[in-house]
């Protein structure tokens, strides 16, 4: 018999923090679903629930029965590692080998951006962190949610929380609790739905242990490399000298990482809905050996390959509100579908509404979804991340 997935609300208004990170909830009935979610963790069953970036489906990251769960709900290869969540840097202590030092590159990022949708790299203790969340790697990937709701169901829990997208491997990230109902109804007891996520994209990853003093992003996110990089200059004084901060395969290549990631986002195709998705690029110039199309020719591909005599074939587009792209007029044969995401000029609010709008398209059956490049610039360079992983295809429009 399959069970009954509950949605209980939680307020994260009614959430608040001591000095020392203890929660002080004001609403009774978000204290009695975090307190029930803590229960849950506790039987080793996974938890669904928000946070800044998207919605996480948790577990106990120190007992590896219940970490084996989240890989069975979400259908995830066991190669994939996982990120841990913390509520305090207490709690962070408590995973790391006891006399392991924080290097200062860390200790300025997380003043700077804990709680936050900043994920960091640490030298993993085997004895308490369990192989399945690592992946057998040597290291440990850590964040500490902003979220209220998340902070507080792991300070309640007083445990770490593993906790990657709560979603079927491979799918979009759910920024909603109704995305998470959908796709996992039926395969967990318990969603806490806290409201739309804030940032809509997963935490940026960040490895600051290697010997020259650099930082690399091994997966851009909700904290831009912009970001990165000025907190970094504004502690030039206590660094020595302002680190460089090096994106995985814009600013170099790792194939070692790629076939045995640290992190997850890495290896495996990503955030792909159930119908096709396609990137067009309004703007790059196309690679070498590859010819650009009209927008005539697009649609007459389009209509080849998903229509048919007695109906327009449906087409959902992800652009920018402001975009030219959305201006196309020949509908002949076609019904479009569009979802904005906000202007040109604001990449955080084509972040925060990325994966809602494919998710969204998706439930409206539409036959495909085109989505346009934006620049790689702050939030965009996660963005373009996220939707070249997704696509099964790309064209460059002339």
């Amino acid at each position: 018999m399959q069970r009954h997935t509950r949605v209980l609300k939680c307020d994260p208004a009614s959430i608040s923090f001591s000095p020392s990170g203890t929660p002080i909830i004001t609403d009774s009935d978000t204290e009695a679903a975090l307190r029930d979610a803590s229960r849950l963790l506790h039987e080793l069953e996974p938890v669904a629930f928000p946070t800044e970036t998207v919605y996480g489906l948790g577990a106990l990251a120190l007992d590896e029965s219940a970490a084996s769960k989240i890989f069975s709900t979400k259908g995830r290869p066991a190669d994939n590692p996982l990120i841990v969540h913390v509520s305090s840097q207490a709690m962070l202590r408590r995973l790391l080998p006891e006399d392991y030092v924080l290097p200062k590159i860390y200790e300025v990022l997380m003043d700077h951006f804990w709680p936050g949708a900043l994920t960091l790299l640490f030298p993993t203790e085997p004895s308490v962190v369990p192989s399945i969340i690592t992946a057998g790697q040597p290291t440990v990937a850590v964040r500490m949610p902003s979220h209220p709701v998340a902070r507080a169901l792991i300070a309640v829990s007083d445990a770490p929380i593993a906790a990657p997208s709560a979603n079927s491997s491979g799918k979009p990230s759910p920024t909603r609790a109704e995305h998470v109902y959908r796709d996992l109804d039926g395969k967990l007891d318990l969603i806490l739905d806290g409201g739309p996520c804030d940032v809509g994209l997963e935490s940026t990853v960040v490895d600051g242990l290697n010997a020259d003093g650099d930082l690399r992003v091994l997966r851009p996110g909700g904290i831009t490399v912009e970001d990165l990089q000025s907190a970094l200059q504004t502690k030039a004084d206590v660094l020595g000298r302002v680190p460089r901060v090096l994106v995985h395969r814009r600013d170099y290549k790792d194939e070692v990482i790629e076939q045995a990631p640290t992190t997850p986002g890495m290896k495996y195709r990503h955030y792909s809905p159930s119908v096709p998705v396609m990137l067009i690029y309004t703007s790059s110039p196309p690679p070498e050996g590859t010819s650009s199309k009209s927008t005539a020719s697009l649609l007459q591909d389009l209509k080849a390959r998903h229509g048919n005599d007695t109906r327009h074939i449906k087409v959902g587009v992800l652009a920018p509100s402001d975009s030219p792209f959305l201006k196309i007029t020949d509908t002949d044969g076609v019904e479009w579908r569009p979802f904005t995401l906000g202007t040109l000029a604001k990449p955080s609010i084509t972040a925060q509404r990325l994966f809602d709008g494919l998710l969204t398209l998706e439930k409206e059956n539409v036959d495909v979804i085109l989505v346009e490049e934006v620049k790689e610039e702050r939030e965009g360079l996660a963005v373009m991340n996220r939707v070249t992983k997704a696509a099964g295809a790309s064209v460059w429009l002339a």
